[in-house]
């Protein structure tokens, strides 16, 4: 097997530069004189999983620094390495020198910073006040409550947001051109529906997909990202609110046993597919509230066929 069959696409397509980036525009136009005018504070990127922030820091790096881009930015990943001693050494020792190149600083990304430990956030306030002179640090979390007040005050704080539908589909497109693979519409939609903003997930279950086929399908996307076709989930649900509660049951069994959905992803689709119901409003209100009651039984651990049949059932008596 050819080595490039190895690859990543989520590295092997990654943006270089600031006009690839998919989505945050107001945000891209302002990094991008960021590093036009080589001055910059330290900043805070803080949004959902594959959204770009990661992507976002490299570009930064390499727009600062040029083919020098390494030997000036230090990529920490904070889940891995949370303690103090980490922020002490490592940090510290890539702060106090000073940079290659036509920058005046260097780069440091410490990427899911909100899994740092309190105290490691105190000691990473002290080094960012005290090597201003010879460094930036770009801190990028999921969550900005869990990074401690002072260090916010110290960044520009970017909140990047999940990728709309249209962003992801383009650059699965862009992706599927360049590896020679033929896919419709429906599959782009469906995959980038699935992805839910995250344009990492979305590209890899492209790749998935592109494993033992050149032409992606709609029902290849579903396959491979173990989900259930909307179009499935609303039958059964009409069947339910209809009142013909045997045939609903009969197509969850199919769902669960049949094609091995977990309830958990049964339950997302549902949720969204309440709202399209030829119901009253306030019989889908009663509806989403049964939906939530399911889907805190089925992530306690409850049996997920019971469940969802109890749940069917309470959608049964809701018929016109």
């Amino acid at each position: 097997m050819h080595e490039k069959q190895f690859e990543m696409w989520t590295e092997k397509h990654r943006p270089r530069e600031f006009s690839d980036l998919a989505g945050q525009e107001q945000i891209t136009k302002r990094l991008a004189e960021f590093a036009r005018s080589k001055s910059l504070p330290h900043m805070m990127f803080a949004g959902p999983a594959g959204c770009g922030k990661t992507t976002t820091a490299l570009i930064m790096a390499r727009s600062l620094f040029g083919d020098a881009w390494k030997h000036n930015f230090l990529d920490l990943n904070a889940s891995d390495e949370r303690g103090i001693d980490v922020i002490r050494s490592k940090v510290k020792e890539f702060a106090r020198t000073k940079s290659l190149g036509a920058a005046p600083f260097k780069l440091i990304f410490l990427d899911e910073a909100d899994a740092l430990t309190t105290e490691a956030q105190n000691a990473l306030r002290r080094t960012m006040e005290n090597y201003t002179n010879t460094a930036r640090f770009i801190i990028s979390c999921n969550y900005s409550s869990k990074i401690i007040e002072p260090i916010q005050s110290r960044c520009a704080v970017f909140r990047f947001r999940p990728l709309e539908v249209e962003h992801i589909e383009n650059r699965l497109l862009k992706i599927a051109t360049k590896e020679n693979l033929k896919i419709n519409k429906n599959a782009l939609k469906a995959a980038a529906e699935v992805a839910e903003g995250d344009m990492r997930k979305a590209v890899n279950i492209l790749q998935a997909a592109a494993t033992t086929k050149t032409e992606i399908s709609e029902d290849d996307i579903f396959e491979i990202a173990s989900r259930a076709k909307p179009k499935e989930i609303a039958d059964m649900l009409i069947k339910a609110v209809k009142g013909d509660f045997k045939e609903a049951r009969e197509n969850l069994k199919k769902l669960i046993i049949g094609q091995g959905l977990s309830g958990k992803d049964l339950i997302s689709e549902i949720h969204k597919q309440v709202f399209d119901l030829d119901v009253p409003e306030k019989v889908k209100i009663t509806m989403l509230e049964k939906v939530g009651e399911c889907e805190f039984r089925l992530s306690e651990g409850c049996d997920e066929i019971i469940q969802l049949e109890a749940l069917l059932a309470q959608f049964a008596l809701y018929q016109k």
